[in-house]
């Protein structure tokens, strides 16, 4: 059986975004815009879903709606957005704790790892948080250095120092110097 995904591209301050859906969730963020059957976010789709056809449409699944909105100020529109979220047990168990950071905080993997009662796990959690499926939507970019410096994420600085900045998050913005 083929399942049928909509994609939806939304121009950002920080480029474009592709948004897929299956029904009426969210599945997918590619947050460089790329799109095609042979880019990783449709190959890790089709492995979970098996086969897919990919359709565009103007809001995938009101994506795009919620996104406009969030770029326009209301940082809760992105935490209205019905997922259905690709990953293992454990994954999605971190991807939900992300979903719960109100809009203007921040995390550090440790704290993060002690918020789900596994202290020991921070190699996991990290993990976890760098295979998010749907960016901005699950606010991986909220997970910053215990030392309030930024670290690490799949848009690269600018785009997580954009994010916070527009949450209003508070975050140390300056380079890590090396040893």
């Amino acid at each position: 059986m083929t399942r049928a995904l909509t994609r939806t591209c939304v121009d950002t301050p920080t480029g474009p975004l592709m948004l897929y859906a299956l029904d009426d969730a969210l599945v997918c963020v590619a947050l460089n815009g790329t799109h095609g059957a042979d880019t990783a976010h449709e190959r890790r789709l089709a492995r979970h879903l098996g086969a897919i056809e990919v359709h565009e449409t103007d809001d995938a699944a009101g994506a795009a709606s919620r996104l406009a909105r969030h770029l326009a100020g209301d940082h809760a529109a992105l935490g209205e957005q019905p997922l259905h979220l690709l990953g293992t047990a454990f994954q999605c168990q971190v991807w939900e704790a992300l979903r719960a950071l109100p809009p203007g905080t921040t995390t550090s993997y440790t704290a993060l790892a002690e918020r789900l009662g596994r202290p020991t796990a921070v190699r996991a959690v990290a993990a976890a948080n760098g295979a998010n499926p749907v960016p901005w939507f699950v606010p991986c970019h909220r997970v910053i250095a215990a030392d309030g410096q930024l670290w690490g994420y799949a848009g690269g600085l600018a785009m997580k120092a954009w994010l916070l900045r527009h949450e209003g998050a508070p975050f140390r913005d300056e380079p890590r110097l090396a040893l």
